[in-house]
Order: C-alpha cells, then sequence, then structure tokens
C-alpha cells in the first residue's frame, strides 16, 4: 500500500490524473478537505471540497492540508457509474492509499476510512464541475470569447455494429461503436495531416456536419434502433484560423446511454455551460458562464445531458476531437 509521510501544519500540493480509460473516480481522504486550484493546467479559485470527482484524461492540482491528528488516515477512490448493480457489471472495489503524519504515536488500526458518494450518484459526480470558476486576476486572464463565428452542435453517442451470426460481444451479438453526429470514424492509411500538406486527395472529406444529420428526442427513454447504426467514414471539419469556435456536445441515449469525456486535441477551452436533457439553443446560452469559465482540455459529457464549450482556434494543426 503507497503512504504518503507528511508533517503536521505543512500544506501539500497533489497532483493527479484520472489514467481510467472509461470510468470516472470520487476521491476522498479521510477527515481532511482539499482545495481544488487548477485543472488541466489552468489556475482555478480556490474550491474546498470534502471529496472530488475527477474524469478520465483529466488532470486535478489540489491542496492538502496536514492539520489533523497525527495518526494514519485512508485516501480513497472509487468509480462512479449507472451501471446497474444487479448486472454485476460495476466494480464495487474502492482502491486505497494512507496518509500517515510524522511522529511518534499508536496509529489506529484500521486507519479511518473517509466518507465517498454512493458509486451511482449523478448528483454528487456533477457538483465539482459545476462549481469550478477560473482564477481571473491581472495576471491570469479569461479569454473566453463573448461572441463566435462558427457554431457546432456534435451528438456523442455508442453505438453498436451488427456481426455476422451475432458473434460479437456486445448487446444481442453486436460490437461497440463511438461517433459523433452518428458518424464513427475510420482511420486512413496516410496521415491526414499529411494528406492536406501534400495535397493528396481521396483521404478524408471536409464536410463534416456543423449539426446533427437527424434530429430527434436525443435523451429519449427508448430510440428506434436504426439509430444505433452509425456511418463510417474520414470526414473533418476545417476552421478558418482565428475564428472563435463554441461546440456543444450532446449526449444521446442510444444503446442506453453513456458518460463521454471528451478531448481536444492541440488547445485548451472555456467550458460556458452544461446541463440534463437536450440542449435548447434559444434558452441555455443564456445562461452561459462568460465571466469566469472553467478552463479545460478534457470534459466529460453527463449521461443524457451536454456541455458546451469554447475556443479561438489559434493552433494550426491537424486537431482531433475525440472520446478519452
Amino acid at each position: 500500500t503507497f503512504k504518503l509521510t507528511v508533517d503536521h501544519g505543512k500544506t501539500y500540493l497533489l497532483r493527479m490524473i484520472n489514467a481510467a480509460l472509461h470510468e470516472p473516480f470520487f476521491f476522498s481522504i479521510a477527515k481532511h478537505k482539499m482545495t481544488v486550484v487548477g485543472t488541466d493546467g489552468s489556475y482555478t479559485k480556490p474550491l474546498t471540497q470534502d471529496y472530488i470527482t475527477i474524469f478520465p484524461g483529466q488532470t486535478f492540482d489540489v491542496l492538502l492540508e496536514a492539520n489533523q491528528r497525527p495518526d494514519h488516515y485512508y485516501m480513497a477512490a472509487i468509480a462512479f457509474s449507472l451501471a446497474p448493480a444487479s448486472r454485476n457489471i460495476y466494480d464495487n472495489t474502492t482502491t486505497t492509499a494512507i496518509v500517515q503524519y510524522r511522529g511518534y504515536y499508536t496509529p489506529s488500526s484500521p486507519p479511518f476510512l473517509p466518507h465517498l458518494p454512493a458509486y451511482n450518484d449523478t448528483n454528487a459526480s456533477v457538483q465539482v464541475m459545476a462549481s469550478l470558476r477560473s482564477l481571473v486576476d491581472a495576471e491570469h486572464p479569461c479569454n473566453v470569447p463573448l461572441s463566435t463565428s462558427t457554431k457546432l452542435i456534435y451528438t456523442v453517442s455508442l453505438n453498436s455494429y451488427p456481426c455476422v451470426n451475432d458473434s460479437c460481444e456486445g448487446p444481442n451479438g453486436t460490437r461497440s461503436a463511438a461517433s459523433i453526429n452518428n458518424i464513427s470514424f475510420h482511420t486512413p492509411t496516410i496521415d491526414i495531416l499529411e494528406a492536406y500538406y501534400y495535397n493528396i486527395s481521396g483521404v478524408y472529406e471536409d464536410n463534416f456536419p456543423s449539426v446533427p444529420p437527424v434530429v430527434f428526442d436525443f435523451t429519449a427513454d427508448y430510440l428506434p434502433l436504426l439509430y444505433q447504426l452509425p456511418s463510417t467514414g474520414t470526414k473533418v471539419r476545417v476552421l478558418e484560423y482565428n475564428s472563435t469556435v463554441e461546440i456543444v456536445f450532446q449526449g444521446t441515449n442510444l444503446v442506453g446511454g453513456a458518460i463521454h469525456p471528451m478531448h481536444l486535441h492541440g488547445h485548451s477551452f472555456y467550458v460556458v455551460g452544461w446541463g440534463f436533457g437536450n440542449f435548447d439553443e434559444n434558452r441555455d446560452p443564456m445562461r452561459y458562464n462568460l465571466v469566469d469559465p472553467p478552463h479545460h482540455n478534457t470534459i466529460s459529457v453527463p449521461k443524457n445531458g451536454w456541455v458546451a464549450i469554447r475556443f479561438k482556434a489559434s493552433n494550426p494543426a491537424n486537431s482531433m476531437i475525440k472520446p478519452k
């Protein structure tokens, strides 16, 4: 078991990353509060919490004050999951390490355990995300675009492909896929940036749709099976240099829905809004935070929810948007 030795009265900076493939984690330290001061390399207003939720690919800078009675204290993490416990899909384990104070004393046996939310507590899972704010001062300005020249709405979904004789291990013998605007990415044999640079035709198409090709009630409990089958393609969206871009990632309930951690290569972005249900382009932008939104390079789209981001396209490159 890993042990972190601390001196009473000192403050420690913990730099954390969720290196899991898909699952978010609740993390807490027994009898200690943590103060989030940065995410994804950007400063935040100090946010003091009993626990944090960290999504795949995200990084957190957290201050730990060693201000409790010298003893041994568990730090622990459990996966947040919406999988039904009755199906034995959820890994109901807790990973632990120990914070131990330096000194001479008889440690408690066993060490104190922290209180963590229930594994499927959706409200607890978004509490930290909803509370984060950029630091915003003279040395750390907030450059969120107040207006945008390009607005995109991208659905993010789980999908399924049929297999011969229903021979795959997904639902009903299918294999799983992921899609944006119901297009599942096909990896080309020639790199897209190379094809662009050398003007090689036939490698990709530049007609990726700006909005979902088919509009339906994305978060309905029951959706037509037809929508579960995505098209495939190597499609890109070309952005004008220095354009200001807004992307709304809309989760869907296809194949039961899922949490979608999204990462943008080559850029950080401001998370200006989020919510549950279907994004309302008339109502929801009225609630955007354009004063001190948090600055990320990875964000999680809640199951059956949406997230809106803004950024300036100022880094010419082949920048991939992808689920983590």
